[in-house]
């Protein structure tokens, strides 16, 4: 006597079908959310007295997604995350600077007067 054909997995909690490679995602990387998140943070890091604050969230949250893109290849944004980490590092250094040497002119005008 020949055994019945296995039953096909039912109710695995794990397992999801494979997503498909969707043009949009390249774009617009909906499935890695720090990475676009960081990408935004990053080009609005431009504008005067917020670029310090969102410079460092586009940072923190560019790794983050760029880890994501590389753990998961179907999540993309790699990108994304990228330009969220240079132009967050760049403004957000820039604006550190400014910010820096605005506090020395402060201070050194303060104690040069007579």
């Amino acid at each position: 006597m020949s055994e019945p054909p296995p039953l096909p997995p039912q109710n695995i909690p794990n397992y999801a079908p494979p997503p498909r490679d969707d043009p949009i995602s390249t774009l617009i990387p909906y499935r890695n959310t720090p990475a676009l998140i960081s990408y935004y943070l990053g080009v609005f890091s431009i504008i005067p007295c917020l670029g310090l604050p969102l410079g460092i969230a586009a940072l923190i949250l560019g790794i983050r997604g760029l880890k994501l893109a590389s753990q998961n290849p179907n999540a993309k944004g790699k990108a994304h995350a990228i330009v969220g980490i240079i132009c967050g590092s760049v403004f957000g250094l820039i604006y550190l600077l400014v910010g820096v040497g605005m506090l020395i002119g402060i201070i050194s005008a303060a104690t040069s007067r007579p």
